[in-house]
């Protein structure tokens, strides 16, 4: 169908073969007439209607058979943006999904690569999946980007290519990773026909000279196999096609000659069960003769992104190949919708595709969870390519069932696929009927048996071994835990140490009075954190005793003395930041009013019940409180980093968060966070950000701030 004549009533016939659900349609309508009213009277540059774009949207998105929440937030998804519709009143409207949805969405298109290089690429790519906490929010904005794509004849020559530069390194590889096949097949074909013109129209032209009757000679082999099929009462449904542009053009790259590339031609054969996939196959070859060592079976041992599929190359008429491929709908769904027909199968209530879908979704999760804090953008991109966007692999547990796993996997990641139980006491693996080490890679089609004993127990080397982000987090899970039980105990021992010190006693100490006292001084949980407390050093076990007694006072005396008797007795022996005058073990934090980096002039402020605490020099929060200073100086032998809080302010409304992004990445700086601030002035909209940036010290900030201050968007930055 032509998306310039698409109605709101296509878009209802098809949801309506997909759900049959009254309400859908109801809750799908209002939403088109919600964007209907906020885009009235505006034109896209295609010249036609604003509201052609969200239905278009919404339609592609119909066709994967999502659900009616991501078909509502497609048709809503430019109303902040491009109207006047605000997130509490989709909220409202729509619920709560959907809000969520629309407004990542609405964040996400004010963002684009500054330039074509990989670092502005990895940061649009970071933000896209950082964001994408919903997976549906991805398939909204794939679907968007496909529309533009379509219609990307409208901008200029310049702007064409930057948008399919940009959706090849960044969207392309989602896509392929979310196996939505026909939305990253028609992405490939326009971004190779913008990006070498030249190249695709060679291609192109001698698909034509090679094939100049190609319909007619599809038609005919179609026939030819229908007959077939007919005659022996199986129910299909059948499909051909000549190889797309892209598709040739990616063998040809990869140093195919044109004349041993032999699917050009295609015919699909959709099938009803699996059996009916095996019949036809052998039906078809005692008819066309085969070409040899062409015949896969991808149903019995399934290939990237779960496609599962015959494929077989014959002898046609005229001496033409002809690549013909079988599947059940089922496989066809998956092969060219992927994680998209989740919802459609949920609802049918499939069994073996949730599993499939869920375990994919899962993986998709644990690569987000895993990478939300990580700083380093080199690291970010390494891991987001080396498992998100990486090569599969497809191996088999011994009873058969598939498991995906990215390229490079190893034992270890398998055995927590399968679950971390299994991963957390595996003592060995076996591939293939042969012992291999934790160290393996494991190839496509491997059969893997993971030999397991309740003694065992997970080695942290391992986490330099494994390659997906679910073996590492339940590794790090399994420590943390072990390392949170040891302070526990030894937090524990300190403080029955202290209290047999001073011939205490420990029920009278810690009664539930005084556990109640200690708790609400320090705002803990309960007794284990504690004894985590001491354990691990935050506090010591005379503080905490100290703190059910009448003592107190007289102890923190102690202390400020102790610290001002030995004022100008700098102690060096520290690893942490800060060296403080006449103390070795003393907890040291930072202000967070003042937000002391290394090179500011600093002094150190001693509290009841949180140590030293550094402020900078001349912080209004400690004025005339100098009776509680005590000597600091930065330790100049580590090498920690600090978080340090800017403004900035924009002189227009454009979106410059790439281009603040990129400027960091250019000295190696790691912004943390970034949140616009949006104001008025003049009653023109003016966007401001407020900046995290994690440095070394106060020359690398002045550096960043110099840099900000030198871009001609920028008015103010303090």
């Amino acid at each position: 169908m032509r998306t310039d004549i698409l109605t709101i009533d296509d878009l209802l016939k098809l949801v309506d073969k997909n759900f049959q659900r009254n309400n859908s349609l109801k809750r799908i309508k209002k939403a088109y007439d919600f964007a209907l009213e906020n885009h009235a009277g505006k034109t896209r540059l295609t010249k036609d209607p604003y509201i052609m774009h969200p239905l278009n949207v919404a339609y592609i998105l119909a066709n994967l058979n999502v659900d009616e929440t991501t078909i509502v937030a497609a048709l809503i998804h430019e109303t902040i943006n491009n109207g006047n519709a605000t997130e509490e009143e989709i909220e409202n409207l729509f619920g709560i999904e959907v809000k969520n949805i629309v407004s990542i969405i609405s964040k996400i298109n004010k963002l684009e690569a500054t330039d074509d290089s990989d670092s502005a690429s990895i940061y649009l790519r970071k933000v896209l999946v950082g964001m994408a906490e919903d997976v549906r929010i991805l398939y909204v904005k794939l679907a968007d980007r496909l529309h533009n794509m379509r219609t990307i004849w409208a901008v200029r020559k310049e702007k064409q290519k930057h948008k399919a530069n940009e959706t090849m390194n960044v969207l392309v590889p989602i896509a392929h990773r979310l196996g939505i096949n026909s939305i990253k097949s028609e992405l490939e074909n326009i971004c190779l026909r913008i990006l070498k013109p030249d190249v695709y129209h060679d291609i192109e032209e001698k698909l034509n000279e090679s094939f100049p009757d190609s319909k007619i000679i599809l038609n005919d082999m179609q026939d030819a196999i229908t007959n077939i099929l007919i005659e022996n009462d199986i129910k299909f449904e059948i499909k051909s096609r000549v190889k797309s542009v892209y598709s040739v053009y990616n063998k040809l790259n990869n140093g195919k000659k044109w004349n041993n590339i032999y699917d050009f031609l295609a015919l699909r054969i959709i099938l009803e069960k699996e059996s009916d996939c095996y019949l036809a196959v052998g039906l078809i070859h005692s008819k066309f003769r085969p070409m040899p060592n062409r015949f896969k079976d991808y149903i019995a041992m399934p290939k990237e992104n779960m496609y599962q599929s015959l494929h077989t190359t014959i002898f046609g008429a005229d001496g033409h190949l002809f690549e013909v491929q079988l599947r059940t709908y089922e496989m066809d769904e998956f092969a060219e919708k992927g994680m998209a027909s989740h919802w459609s199968y949920k609802e049918k209530g499939t069994k073996k595709a949730q599993n499939i879908m869920e375990q994919k979704l899962e993986i998709f999760r644990a690569v987000i969870e895993n990478n939300r804090d990580e700083e380093n953008d080199s690291i970010f991109a390494k891991n987001i390519s080396g498992e998100f966007l990486s090569d599969l692999i497809y191996v088999f547990t011994p009873k058969g069932d598939v498991v995906e796993l990215p390229k490079g996997a190893t034992p270890i990641d398998f055995a927590y696929r399968i679950h971390s139980n299994v991963g957390s006491k595996m003592v060995g693996a076996i591939v293939n009927d042969v012992m291999v080490p934790l160290t393996y890679e494991l190839q496509d089609n491997d059969i893997v048996t993971i030999k397991t004993s309740n003694s065992a127990k997970p080695n942290k080397d391992w986490l330099n071994i494994v390659k997906t982000s679910q073996a590492k987090n339940k590794i790090k899970a399994y420590f943390s835990k072990q390392d949170k039980a040891m302070y526990i105990e030894r937090g524990k021992q300190y403080l029955e140490k202290e209290l047999r010190k001073r011939k205490l006693s420990i029920a009278e100490t810690l009664s539930d009075e005084n556990i109640e006292k200690i708790l609400k001084d320090l705002k803990l949980k309960d007794l284990n954190d504690i004894y985590f407390s001491i354990g691990s050093v935050r506090y010591t076990a005379g503080y905490i005793i100290n703190l059910t007694t009448e003592d107190k006072h007289s102890t923190q005396e102690a202390l400020i003395e102790k610290l001002q008797d030995n004022k100008k007795n700098i102690v060096s022996n520290h690893k942490s930041e800060i060296i403080v005058a006449g103390a070795n073990d003393i907890i040291v934090n930072f202000a967070k009013c003042c937000n002391p980096i290394k090179g500011d002039n600093i002094v150190g402020y001693i509290t009841k019940n949180q140590g030293i605490i550094i402020h900078k020099e001349g912080c209004k929060n400690i004025e005339n409180k100098q009776d509680r200073f005590v000597d600091v100086i930065w330790n100049e032998s580590s090498d920690n980093l600090f978080i340090r809080k800017l403004h900035v302010k924009i002189n227009d409304n454009k979106n410059h968060m790439m281009d603040i992004f990129t400027l960091a990445a250019k000295r190696n700086f790691t912004i943390v966070s970034i949140d616009t601030k949006e104001s008025y002035e003049n009653n023109l909209p003016n966007i401001n950000y407020e900046i995290s940036i994690k440095i070394k010290n106060i020359a690398e900030y002045n550096t960043f701030v110099k840099d900000l201050n030198n871009q001609t968007y920028i008015t103010e930055v303090y």
